[in-house]
This record gives structure tokens, C-alpha cells and sequence, in this order.
């Protein structure tokens, strides 16, 4: 069932409801005010029968009837009947087929006044004292007339409600379909945009609405949902552009060596220092292909569940170096007194394998693109607001402004870097684990002066 059905159902359903149950309760209190008429009436009739008949010495019945016919408008099936103090009937008009049980009597006499049923006629019942004595007035006719008008009301009030209903009906789907009219030109938009028209973008201007109405607020927050699509498409193309010539380089350059090679017989030296020349090849190929794999590792849920000391980390990470450039790492601690009380602080939960991938891209560059005689700082700090602060310093060429904002792209390379050999996977990659861990990294850098990493983890 579309949306547009379901709203009109549904709000047929609630009118339909409130309609009957306005209906309904006008219906009884038309009814209850139709009784207490006709109780009024009997009553008065009752009290004008007492007058009458006692007040005027027992005016005998015909000439009460006949005095009724001329000034009285008789009721349906009327009942007129007078008792004595002993229980006895004095007729006004006789009616052998009416007779009261001593019960409704007693009940009149101790109540003064009795409503009650007789058959199909509604009675009451008056206890009247008159100088000759106590008697009992008992007035019984049937509400024919009220039971007509109460029929009539329940003919109209059907026709009513159920002309409404139609009526509700065609104005709950016109004006769902109005307000259903902006989501439908919404979603026709939408549904133009393909993954080859990822730059277009709905337009919020035909909503015709306020600003912070929830249209306008959908479309919007679909733009955003566009851009992002824009962006990682675009990402996902550049990464296969740049992935493709990475990967192929070093295969041409290795096919192209062993071509050579087999061209002719050579002398084993020039077959030493080929095989040499693809061998490192074939190193740089699969460190690219590690590194690729552990940006799609880095993209998916790992368990972070490792107990990582950071301080212990840092030592593995100078370690894990090659031993010719192990020298120039310096790690810094910070004084006796900056240390943590609990040594708890240095803990982060996370994937030790990753972590050590990513600093040690960090402490690689910085090693990478520095001279042979600097130093590389590698040094943690515990701030008591329950920051961990990850810090690779070097001196070496650093980065320039406008290349600063892109070096987390994959494969992006500084223009003053690009003969230096690398891939530009080792930043990315590290950007992409410290967003698995919560942890945030940032690069401060001149260039002539050096680099700044610093990797912030948060408690």
C-alpha cells in the first residue's frame, strides 16, 4: 500500500471514529432529554388529573373525558387512574386491563413520586393529600411520538455519516496527495541521479517551505549524503588510477629487465646486478601490496582489544628499525615528575599490530626524508585531562602548505618528496588506524625546518 493510501485509511479511520462518537453522543442526549420530556408530561398530566378530579369534588369520568378532549392534548395509549387511601381504584378513564401491585403503590406512598414502566407505556406514580384524604395519581402513556423523533434522528444522523465519510474520504486523499507532492518531485529527483551523476544535487529551492522543515531538512541532509558519495567515488577512482600505475611500475621495470637480460648470452656479473635489479623490484611491489592490505584491513571492523601500553610501544616501534638507523631515533619520556602516578595512563585498547604499523610510518618518513645526521624525537606525553600525546619530530625537508592538505590522500606524493622512493600509502594509513582508535592525527610542518606527526588518543 503507497503512503498516500495509508495516510488517507488512516485518516478516514480517525475522523470515521470521532465522527461516530459525536454522533452517538448526540443521539443519547436526544434520547435522554426526549424521557425526561415525556416524564415532565405525565407528570403534569398527573398533577392536572389530582386538580381536576379531587380538587372539583370527583368530577365523574365522562364529563372529565370530555373536558379532556376539549382543553388536554391526549397522550398514545393513555392511562389515567386514581387510588384511594385503601388501595382502591377510582377510575378517571377505567382500565380493567392496568392494575398496580401493592408494591408500586407502597413505593409511591413512601417516595411521594415513582417513575416506572408499565408494559410499553412509561408511568408515574404522585402521592396526593387532598382535604378528603391521601390518594395515589397514576399517570402511563406510551412515547410514540419521541420514539419517532429519535428514529428520524438515527435515519439522518446514518445518512450524515455516512455522505461525511465520502465526503472525508476524497478530501483526506486530495490533501495527502498535496502533502505527499513534495516527496514525490523529491524522490523523481532522486531517482535521476545515477553513480555517473553523483555531482548533481537535489534542489531545495521547489520544496517551496520553511527552513527547518523536514523536507527541507531531508533534501538537504541528501545533499550531504551526495557529497560524501561524490567524495569517496572520486577517492575510489583516484586510488585505482594511482594503485594501477604504482603496481604496474615496478612490473614493467621488472619485465623490462629480464627482456633484457634474455636478449643475448651475457656474463654472469650482468646477470647478478639484473636479478639484483628486479629483486628490489619485487621488495618495492610487495611492500606496496602490504601496504594496500593494510589500508583495506584498516577500513574494516577489527577487535580492539588489546591492552597497548603506549610507553612500551614506542620502544618496540625504535626497535622494529633497522639497526644502521636505530641510532637516530631518540624516545622521550619526559621527567620523573610529567610521569604518570598509575601506570593504567599509558594504556590505550586498541590493535597492537595496527598501532605499530602506523608509528612506525610515522618514525619511517621521518627518517625517510631527513638527513643521515638528524634525529628523529619520538616522545610521549600524559596530559591530565586524559590526553596521550604521540609525538615524531624531525628536521628534515618538511612539507609544503599548499601539498600539507593532501598528504592523506593515498598515493599523494609532495612534489619536493617525489624523488625520494615511496608509494604515499604510509600517511593515509596511519590517519586510518588513528580514526579506528578514536585517536586523532595531525602534521605540523615548514619546509627547511621539518615535521611534526602528532598522534592524540583520548580516554
Amino acid at each position: 500500500m503507497t503512503i498516500r493510501n495509508r495516510l488517507t485509511w488512516l485518516f478516514l479511520g480517525v475522523v470515521a471514529v470521532l465522527l461516530l462518537g459525536v454522533l452517538a453522543m448526540v443521539f443519547v442526549l436526544q434520547m435522554t432529554t426526549s424521557e425526561r420530556e415525556f416524564r415532565q408530561r405525565l407528570r403534569e398530566r398527573a398533577q392536572v388529573t389530582g386538580y381536576i378530579y379531587l380538587e372539583k369534588d370527583e368530577m365523574r369520568a365522562s364529563a372529565f373525558r370530555a373536558f379532556e378532549k376539549k382543553y388536554l392534548q391526549s397522550l398514545t395509549n393513555e392511562i389515567l387512574q386514581v387510588y384511594d387511601a385503601k388501595g382502591q381504584v377510582r377510575f378517571v378513564a377505567e382500565d380493567e386491563r392496568v392494575r398496580l401491585s401493592d408494591a408500586i403503590l407502597a413505593r409511591i406512598v413512601t417516595n411521594k413520586e415513582v417513575y416506572f414502566q408499565l408494559g410499553q407505556r412509561q408511568a408515574v406514580g404522585l402521592f396526593y393529600q387532598d382535604n378528603q384524604g391521601d390518594y395515589i395519581i397514576v399517570a402511563a402513556a406510551e412515547n410514540m411520538y419521541g420514539k419517532r423523533r429519535l428514529k428520524s434522528l438515527a435515519s439522518i444522523m446514518g445518512i450524515i455519516y455516512v455522505a461525511s465519510l465520502l465526503v472525508i474520504y476524497g478530501v483526506g486523499r486530495g490533501f495527502a496527495g498535496r502533502a505527499l507532492a513534495p516527496i514525490a518531485a523529491l524522490n523523481d529527483q532522486v531517482d535521476r541521479i545515477t553513480a555517473h551523476d553523483l555531482h548533481q544535487r537535489v534542489d531545495e529551492g521547489f520544496l517551496r517551505t520553511s527552513e527547518r522543515d523536514d523536507l527541507t531538512r531531508l533534501a538537504r541532509t541528501f545533499n550531504r549524503l551526495l557529497e560524501r558519495l561524490e567524495a569517496s567515488f572520486e577517492g575510489q577512482r583516484a586510488f585505482v588510477r594511482n594503485a594501477s600505475h604504482e603496481l604496474r611500475t615496478p612490473l614493467t621495470a621488472s619485465i623490462g629487465e629480464l627482456q633484457v637480460l634474455l636478449a643475448r648470452a651475457r656474463p654472469p656479473e650482468a646477470y647478478r646486478e639484473g636479478v639484483a635489479s628486479v629483486l628490489g623490484e619485487l621488495q618495492q611491489l610487495k611492500a606496496l601490496i602490504n601496504n594496500l592490505l593494510d589500508l583495506a584491513q584498516a577500513e574494516e571492523a577489527v577487535p580492539l582489544t588489546d591492552e597497548v601500553r603506549l610507553d612500551e610501544l614506542l620502544w618496540e616501534v625504535r626497535e622494529a628499525v633497522a639497526p644502521a638507523q636505530r641510532a637516530r631515533i631518540q624516545v622521550d619520556l619526559g621527567d620523573l615528575a610529567d610521569l604518570p602516578a598509575d601506570p593504567a595512563d599509558f594504556v590505550v585498547f586498541g590493535h597492537r599490530g595496527l598501532l605499530v604499523r602506523a608509528l612506525g610510518n610515522l618514525v619511517d618518513n621521518a627518517l625517510k626524508y631527513s638527513a643521515g645526521d638528524q634525529r628523529v624525537l619520538l616522545s610521549l606525553r600524559c596530559l591530565a585531562g586524559g590526553e596521550r600525546i604521540v609525538r615524531v619530530a624531525d628536521t628534515g625537508m618538511g612539507i609544503a602548505a599548499d601539498d600539507l592538505a593532501q598528504v592523506f590522500q593515498p598515493f599523494f606524493r609532495a612534489t619536493a618528496v617525489r624523488g625520494v622512493a615511496g608509494h604515499g600509502v604510509g600517511l593515509p594509513l596511519a590517519q586510518r588506524i588513528a580514526s579506528l582508535h578514536g585517536g586523532l592525527l595531525t602534521l605540523r610542518s615548514e619546509p627547511g625546518r621539518g615535521t611534526v606527526a602528532e598522534l592524540v588518543f583520548v580516554s
